[in-house]
């Protein structure tokens, strides 16, 4: 089992800029990935930017204006977020992926708000 905690979210004006952060406990060992998703009211969940080894990834939207991260092998993660734009008003998650077994869990969400 593994317990995914974000924090960070804010208000935020276009422009500005927010890092979260997401904290692991359980079993972090078998975490092999882990990232971001957002959801924007009345949409799906999207991936934003995930992280496995030192290897991150990012969509096409947020290249360039964030920055996946960890000070250790697992713990924390930090999505770093500049150059917010109304688009990215949504509610961002955690989460992480493991092996043997295989297994997907997620955090409870913080909410981010970009605002003119």
């Amino acid at each position: 089992q593994v317990r995914l905690v974000e924090s960070g979210g804010d208000l935020v004006q276009t422009g500005g800029s927010l890092r979260l952060s997401c904290a692991a406990s359980g079993s972090i060992a078998r975490i092999y990935l882990m990232g971001w998703y957002r959801q924007a009211p009345g949409k799906q969940r999207d991936l934003v930017a995930s992280i496995a080894g030192d290897r991150p990834y990012y969509v096409d939207g947020v290249k360039g204006r964030f920055t996946i991260s960890k000070t250790d092998r697992k713990n924390p993660l930090y999505l770093q977020m500049n150059n917010l734009q109304p688009e990215d008003r949504a509610v961002y998650y955690c989460y992480a992926k493991t092996v043997l077994p295989e297994r997907e869990y997620w955090g409870q969400g913080t909410h981010v708000t970009v605002s003119s």
